[in-house]
């Protein structure tokens, strides 16, 4: 058992010694036995050996300028091949063969439902042959795939193809070329039977573009919303930041395994089939948001992370954090900037601020790893997102925008670090940003204390930031922060808007003091990632809630207000007392049934006021915390909301159900979405009404939105009457991948009477597969995740039967389980039994001769 695995640290970084100048990369595809040529045109850079990447790799040759070496020539590890003489400039011939169809890792080249499929981030290549793996060693790539044609009818690869033909004995061959030079990571091939969505994009340059997704057959019409997001996509990124395609063609696969939701590869994207496939009938609102938002995403990386990628895996926020910037900037323009706001926050605190928080906790760049693939983490990507739009808040519009564009012109075809991409901007703006550039390598979430005091005639506002210790005991700086903010009287604003910017721990600026009440509305926009600290009063907080029309804020204010009243609520109920919390409560339940009845108010945003903070932000805004109770006055809160506005959530409910069409259109997803939260928050209150509407929007449902969520409201009003309609959405949906997970999900989040039974059963179910990363995700994510009630259960059995399902997915798919076991990231928040029963049982992993990807999470948590 190895308990030290070797440290990566970001201070040891030298430049490779060799460069990789060409690569023709040869595949004769067998699913047991596949033959792997890799002809590399190399020149030296500096002295030292050759040392290649490699793992899971069964040898054949290795020729230098044709000629063969003898084994004692070369030296193989575990993961290296070493070749100590070489020439200053040579050919290298490495001939190996890989077995793709127990590659249950699903890393490197492996087998999907009969498919031949790839994924080479972070370090896969070096599972399909020895090579430079290294996102600074930029090649290009020439691949002759030649496989089966019965079997495989398509062979893609990056870039465009060259050449095609037949073969005997029922061969067919296809040659592609990328014309851009690339990093390994980024290398894609897919053979196997597809149907083709093809359709076309001119760009703003008349060149007509190819564009072709390929799904399993039978399956292209679900296809359609993928590729209507992928041709706005390209349009948007034109006319936002001047980047044309650079290819012939594009395409997009969908894979049914897949570690993650997709992958940008050159030219060719692949994609976790949960993420592209698509219609009413199979998918939800909140997964059409998710494939425009995800298709977007990785279009964008083909100049953000593709054309200019990052020199080292330590700089993986430059291309991450840039890229999420850019999907919701474009998500805010496709539905709805306020909303969109609203729910990227929303992520970034239930994940990012918990992990910050946590032992997880790590700077956007971090300053050393052992597994890459533990820090594809919501600090690298919406943190690193967030650190893109302070950028642009400080540099305003005009200046970020000539900063993106001397990003593109300058550093085109290049492997660059943070500094390069800042420097730009500072060189653009004329900007000094050798502070901000602490974003990238503090850790923690800044706390700022904000106060105010009458001073004559002014109003003096202080702002104080907090910065923890980080875990070498080193005092962190202070932080460049943009902070927006403005005085709203009971009838609206009554100053501008206004944006100070912290560059030490304490600044205090002054206005006019108010003549008339009035309340501050501060951090307008959410314009930094920090954690306010800001007392003011309930009828100061309600007069935002009602009267501020930066929308952000007034949201903003029902959470401070509705996260308050659950803290409060949680204490009482873990010491058996029942919440009764006066004024407050009557305030804010008021103040939310106005905002229903608000006719000037989106149903999009009227959804999102009513929809009270999630579990980890209660748990990060509190100490030894019992996570039931938490879970308890949730539930309670929603059932206070549910009492006090009775009469209109059954009578929008009944209206929306009646007048909104079935569209994809934002109108009709905000009416869905209000009308569903209303089903749900009569079901919390028990409400006779539920069963009747409930049961009949079941059987009704022409959508999957409404299809589940009245499954979801059922087993809130009356989980054994609910049985009856999720058996019949097993029985009409079990054949349907995609509908199954969420199947297997909605189960797995259940409060099932049988307790931990029932979540047993869905392990050892005929349609659970160990081996399938969505349907791994979907019982035991939502398990930890969103079965408060089972999983935190206070004998600890909930944690025992996670971490025994932990252990058993190690050994078959190490990324997926490091992930899974993230969710302990919030150990220390909780209460003093939980917390060491939680830490007694990872030991025990630490014990089982685990992966090095869930014994660098398990150290952590550990301290």
């Amino acid at each position: 058992m190895n308990l030290s695995p070797k440290v990566i640290n970001l201070a040891d970084y030298t430049k490779p010694n060799f460069e990789v100048n060409n690569v023709y990369l040869d595949f004769q595809l067998e699913k047991t036995n596949t033959i792997v040529k890799n002809t590399m045109q190399i020149s030296r850079l500096s002295q030292g050996p050759l040392v290649l990447d490699g793992e899971n790799i069964d040898l054949i040759s290795v020729k230098i300028n044709n000629k063969l070496l003898g084994k004692e020539q070369y030296k193989i590890t575990n993961s290296k091949l070493i070749i100590n003489d070489t020439p200053n400039k040579f050919s290298l011939e490495i001939i190996n063969t890989i077995n793709p169809s127990i590659n249950n890792a699903l890393m490197g080249l492996y087998v999907s439902d009969n498919k031949f499929c790839t994924q080479c981030e972070a370090e896969g290549f070096r599972r399909i042959t020895y090579y430079l793996d290294r996102p600074d060693v930029l090649s290009k790539f020439k691949v002759k795939i030649t496989a089966n044609k019965n079997d495989c009818p398509y062979l893609l690869a990056n870039g465009n193809m060259i050449e095609s033909g037949e073969l005997p004995r029922g061969q067919h061959f296809a040659v592609w070329e990328d014309p851009f030079p690339k990093p390994a990571y980024l290398f894609a091939l897919v053979a196997g039977k597809f149907d083709i969505l093809e359709s076309s994009f001119t760009t703003m340059n008349k060149r007509k573009i190819l564009l072709s997704i390929f799904v399993d057959p039978g399956l292209q019409q679900q296809a359609e919303f993928a590729m209507k997001s992928l041709k706005m996509a390209m349009k948007w990124d034109e006319d936002n930041f001047g980047r044309e395609y650079d290819l012939d063609r594009f395409m997009i696969v969908a894979i049914r395994d897949f570690n993650f939701g997709a992958m940008e590869n050159k030219g060719l994207n692949i994609f976790n089939s949960s993420l592209l496939l698509a219609d009413e009938k199979t998918t939800t609102d909140l997964n059409y948001e998710r494939i425009e938002s995800i298709v977007a995403h990785e279009y964008f990386h083909n100049w953000t992370g593709n054309r200019i990628t990052c020199r080292d895996w330590f700089q993986l926020c430059l291309k991450e954090g840039f890229t999420v910037f850019r999907d919701q900037e474009f998500s805010a323009d496709m539905r709805g900037a306020t909303v969109q706001r609203i729910k990227d926050v929303k992520r970034l605190r239930k994940f990012q601020f918990s992990e910050d928080s946590g032992p997880l906790s790590h700077a956007v760049r971090p300053d050393s790893y052992i597994k890459i693939d533990n820090f594809y983490t919501s600090t690298v990507y919406e943190k690193g997102a967030e650190i893109v739009r302070m950028l642009k808040t400080l540099l305003g519009p005009d200046h970020f925008r000539a900063g993106c564009d001397l990003y593109f012109k300058k550093l085109d075809g290049l492997a660059v670090t943070i500094e390069d991409f800042i420097n730009c901007f500072a060189e653009a703006s004329d900007t000094n940003l050798d502070q901000f550039l602490l974003w990238y390598n503090q850790s923690g979430t800044p706390q700022v204390h904000v106060s105010y005091v009458k001073n004559k005639d002014k109003l003096e506002l202080t702002f104080n930031q907090i910065l923890t210790t980080n875990s070498t005991g080193k005092k962190k700086e202070a932080q460049v922060i943009p902070i927006k903010w403005q005085i709203i009287g009971n009838k609206g604003p009554i100053s501008k808007q206004r944006l100070t910017v912290m560059d030490g721990f304490t600044k205090t600026v002054s206005i006019k003091y108010p003549d008339k009440d009035f309340s501050i509305s501060i951090l307008q926009d959410f314009s930094a990632p920090i954690n306010l600290h800001f007392k003011q009063n309930i009828d100061d907080t309600l007069r935002l809630m009602e009267s501020d029309e930066n929308d952000f804020n007034r949201w903003e204010s029902g959470q401070i207000i509705s996260r308050t009243l659950i803290s409060s609520a949680s204490k009482l109920i873990t010491y058996n007392n029942s919440p009764d919390l006066g004024k407050p409560l009557d305030c804010y339940t008021r103040t939310v049934n106005n905002i229903l009845n608000n006719n000037n108010l989106n149903n999009a945003f009227k959804t999102l006021v009513l929809t009270i903070p999630n579990q980890n932000e209660i748990l990060n805004a509190n100490t030894k915390v019992n996570p039931i109770a938490v879970q308890l006055a949730r539930n309670w809160l929603n059932k206070e909301i549910a009492n006090s506005s009775r009469e209109e959530l059954v009578e929008t409910y009944l209206r929306l159900n009646k007048n909104s069409p079935n569209t994809k259109s934002m109108s009709s997803i905000s009416d869905r979405a209000l009308k569903n939260l209303c089903l749900f928050l009569l079901a919390s209150r028990h409400d006779p009404v539920t069963k009747e509407i409930a049961i009949k929007q079941f059987h009704e449902a022409t959508n999957m939105t409404d299809e589940l969520s009245s499954l979801h409201s059922l087993d809130i009003f009356d989980r054994e009457l609910a049985n009856d309609s999720i058996d019949l959405f097993y029985n009409k949906w079990k054949n349907n991948p995609l509908v199954l997970d969420k199947w297997f999900s909605l189960q797995a989040s259940r409060n099932h009477k049988r307790g931990l039974s029932a979540i047993i059963e869905l392990t050892q179910h005929k349609l659970f597969e160990i081996t399938n990363p969505n349907r791994v995700r979907a019982v035991l994510g939502s398990f930890s995740a969103e079965n408060t009630i089972i999983f935190h259960k206070e004998d600890g059995t909930g944690y025992e039967f996670f971490i025994d399902q932990i252990l058993k997915i190690d050994r078959v798919n190490p990324s997926v389980a490091s992930r899974l076991l993230g969710v302990f990231e919030v150990v220390e928040k909780l209460d003093n039994d939980r917390q060491i029963k939680i830490k007694s049982l990872l030991k025990t992993i630490i014990n089982a001769n685990p992966s090095s990807n869930i014994l660098e999470i398990t150290t952590k948590i550990l301290g």
